[in-house]
Parts: C-alpha cells; sequence; structure tokens
C-alpha cells in the first residue's frame, strides 16, 4: 500500500493538467486534481472560448457592416449586446461542466480550492486539509505581468481575463498593451461601435512578430476602424473622476491625457506561481521555474507544464506538455519536450498565424536565411472574397529548409497547417511547392509564396 494519498497530484484544470491527468489515468494511477477558481482554467473560462464566441460575433458583425460592396445592405443592422454575452457564458458553462464531468467520470479525483506546498510532497488546501502525492505536476497557468501602473489597486479597470464580461459596450474605450490580447480587444469593441485607442510601449504593435505584422495591423485598424494606434507610449498611471475615467501616458517626451469610458489592461502575463515552492525546495531562475528539458523541476518528482513554464504558450502546447510530463514521470527513456510546430495565434481579423523562428529571431541568432512575403492581393481569392489585408512570408535556411513563416489572412488558422507540419518535421520548401493547393483558397498563396521562393525569385 502506497504511503502517498495520491500517485499524481496536479494543480491547476487547464489543458495541461488535463491531459496530464489524462495520461495518469491510463497507466492506473490514482489522480487528483486541485483547481483554485475555476474548471478548465484560462482556456476554456477567460481566453480560447470566450474570445472564439466573442471575436467570431465581432468579426462577423463588422463584416456585414462594411459589406456594402458585395451588395449587403446594413443601414439598419444592429445587435443585442444582451443575447451576444449570453451566447458566449453558455458556450464556457457547457464546456465547464463537459471537463469536470469527464474528469470525474475516469476516476479523477476534483478538488476545488487552493494548493499550497509544505513539503516536497505535500499540499495544503485552502479548508486546512492535507493530502501527499508521489508526484506532483504544476499547472497553474497565469496572471497579469505587473506593469508598474499607479492606480490600479483604487480604480476600475478590465484586463483580457475580465473585459468579455462586460455588461455593455462602452463609447471610448482606452486598451493598454499591444499584444496579441490588447490587439484582439481593440478590435473586438471597434467592431462594435467603441471609439478606441491602443497604446504599446514598443514601436509596433505585437512587437513579438516581426515588423510586418505590426505595421500592417496599425494601418487597418486605422483605416478601416478609426482605431487610434499610440506606439511608443508608456502608460503611467489611470485615474477617475466624476466625469470619467482617465489615464495618463508619455510619448514623445510629453505626458498626456486621454478620457475614457473604460480601461483594458492588457500589458502581458506571467506565470503564477504562489505556491509555497520554496517550501519544496523548488529552484527558480530568472523568468520562473527552473526547468530541465524534461520538464522535471530541481526536485525530481515534481514537474511543471504549460503557462506556469512559458506565460501565453498555446493551449495545444500546454496539453502536449501536461502530457510528456506524465510520461517523463513513469518511464525510464525521458522525452524533451519539443516546441517546434506549434502555432502563435493572433484573433484578429485577418487572423495572424505565427510558427517557427520569425525574422527577428534569425537575426539575432546570425543564422543566414531567405525570405519570400507574397501578398493577400497576389490570390484570386482577394479580389473575389472584398479581401486585401495580409501576406504570407516564408523563411528557410541556406539548403532550403522551412524556419518559420507568418500569415495574416482571412482563415490564417487553418493555413499555418502545412507549414507547422514543415517546421516541426524538418520538411524542404519543395514539399510545399510541388503539393498542388486549391486555387479558390487561400492556401493558394502559400503554393504561390513557395515557389518564388524555391525558384529564387523572391
Amino acid at each position: 500500500m502506497s504511503k502517498y494519498d495520491f500517485d499524481l497530484a496536479i494543480i491547476g484544470s487547464g489543458p495541461a493538467g488535463r491531459a496530464a491527468a489524462e495520461a495518469g489515468v491510463q497507466r492506473k494511477k490514482k489522480v487528483v486534481i486541485i483547481e483554485k477558481n475555476l474548471w478548465g482554467g484560462a482556456e476554456v473560462n477567460t481566453r480560447d472560448i470566450p474570445y472564439s464566441a466573442g471575436l467570431n460575433f465581432s468579426h462577423l458583425y463588422a463584416k456585414a457592416s462594411f459589406g456594402t460592396r458585395l451588395g449587403i445592405s446594413a443601414q439598419n443592422l444592429r445587435f443585442n449586446y444582451p443575447t451576444v454575452y449570453h451566447w458566449q457564458r453558455n458556450a464556457i458553462l457547457k464546456t465547464r461542466a463537459e471537463i469536470k464531468k469527464h474528469l470525474e467520470e475516469l476516476g479523477v479525483t476534483c478538488i476545488h480550492g487552493q494548493a499550497h506546498f509544505v513539503g516536497t510532497h505535500e499540499l495544503s488546501l485552502s479548508d486546512n486539509s492535507k493530502i501527499t502525492a508521489k508526484n506532483i505536476l504544476i499547472a497553474t497557468g497565469a496572471k497579469l505581468k505587473n506593469n508598474g501602473i499607479t492606480g490600479m489597486d483604487t480604480v476600475p479597470h478590465y484586463t483580457p481575463d475580465t473585459v468579455l464580461g462586460i455588461d455593455r459596450i462602452p463609447n471610448t474605450v482606452m486598451v493598454v498593451g499591444g499584444g496579441a490580447s490588447g490587439c484582439e480587444i481593440a478590435q473586438y469593441f471597434a467592431e462594435l461601435g467603441s471609439k478606441v485607442a491602443i497604446s504599446e510601449i514598443s514601436d509596433r504593435l505585437l512587437p513579438r512578430e516581426d515588423a510586418e505584422v505590426g505595421d500592417t495591423l496599425a494601418q487597418y485598424f486605422d483605416k478601416r476602424f478609426d482605431i487610434k494606434v499610440l506606439t511608443k507610449t508608456r502608460v503611467v498611471a489611470i485615474e477617475e473622476d466624476d466625469i470619467s475615467e482617465k489615464v495618463f501616458f508619455v510619448r514623445d517626451g510629453q505626458e498626456k491625457l486621454v478620457r475614457v469610458e473604460a480601461i483594458v489592461i492588457a500589458t502581458g502575463s506571467e506565470s503564477d506561481l504562489d505556491l509555497g515552492l520554496e517550501n519544496a525546495r523548488i529552484k527558480l531562475s530568472k523568468t520562473g521555474i527552473k526547468l530541465r528539458r524534461t520538464l522535471q523541476t530541481s526536485e525530481k518528482h515534481i514537474f511543471a507544464a504549460g503557462d506556469a513554464v512559458e506565460a501565453g504558450c498555446s493551449s495545444e502546447q500546454a496539453a502536449y506538455e501536461g502530457a510528456l510530463a506524465v510520461m517523463n514521470m513513469y518511464t525510464r527513456s525521458t522525452g524533451y519536450a519539443n516546441t517546434s510546430g506549434f502555432v502563435r495565434m493572433v484573433e484578429t481579423a485577418p487572423q495572424i498565424a505565427v510558427v517557427g523562428l520569425t525574422e527577428d529571431d534569425l537575426v539575432k541568432r546570425s543564422i543566414k536565411y531567405k525570405k519570400v512575403i507574397v501578398p493577400t492581393s497576389d490570390s484570386k481569392v482577394a479580389l473575389t472574397h472584398d479581401e486585401n489585408v495580409g501576406f504570407v512570408k516564408i523563411l528557410v535556411d541556406k539548403e532550403g529548409f522551412i524556419l518559420g513563416s507568418t500569415i495574416m489572412l482571412p482563415n490564417a488558422a487553418e493555413v499555418i497547417q502545412e507549414l507547422s507540419l514543415a517546421v516541426r518535421h524538418h520538411l524542404p520548401l519543395l514539399e510545399i511547392a510541388s503539393t498542388p493547393h486549391i486555387k479558390t483558397s487561400w492556401s493558394d498563396l502559400v503554393l504561390i509564396a513557395a515557389k518564388k521562393l524555391a525558384r529564387g525569385r523572391a
């Protein structure tokens, strides 16, 4: 009989935690999941599900509103926001219930509460009870990064986790942060009729990606939605008075002020590690938990995965890491985490999908490369669909193997898949260039780009 209550304790029920639980059950282990907030984690409750529902609606509404060139009469087009909100909530509630039910049917013990390490194998819970486990996985997700903005504790504001729960669409919005979440939120409100400004401390929107992405999106935001894009702008404080909320920011060496009805702080995330890690003797690095490539911490029986390792990683990558961590717990042959081929998505319209290395990455690493950028207008689909914003960008090494790609298209999530395959399995560009593509689909742009680069005409 085991001296531990459980074979495997998982802290967090997001994609990493759930994948780990399923992997543990498959290995006939006694598994417990501890969730301090809502079952399903951010993926279900504050990110993937609500954003998919909300942005799908706002993009659809905006497309219909701008559809006069296609013969759509939108003079009396309206929407009922309570209905939009309830659509999102129903999607969340249904998914959340299905997840907990699925875990319980697998035989996983589900505990709602805050877990805290009190020893290397022992966790205390919110009700002052304690459990022990032979192995532990930290899958706690992420939280809003400390940004140094004065007034955060006293002035009402929204974050990417709370903003889609807003009860009405504000007339004016200031989005602080021009990363993926900030850009999605800015477009969401602009599509539904708000006057929007977005600030970013870097010199472009989406600074993690190559310059073409942020520059193209900023121009589109300005031209289509009249969104005020404020790059090289540092927000220093937020305040409120009887009239409105106020955002103070520094731009071009001058402090300025804007009044708005709603403020959204989207300044990035960091791993949520308030777990008493010191009690488990887990070593930390400057960026978070110190990990081996096997996802193992300094304590050989404690692993970490998902946003707890790298804030902002995709749900797909988190699930992969959760399952891999459990495999490494129980097998002698250890597997290294291979995150090559996982896609970063920005759910704006057009979508932005990035896989592999960016051009900035290659320059920093002094890797020689060739590139091609094909604008949306090079495809006949741009004409038939009245879509002319975006491009396909492919990067290859000197031998012609695909290093990375950035796609900005209406359905970039689907178009990127063949390039994800190529990056993960180190396929040559010629494999893409010789594969038939449907001419009436956006994927034809990938073929055009691949052929240009293969022929040396990029």
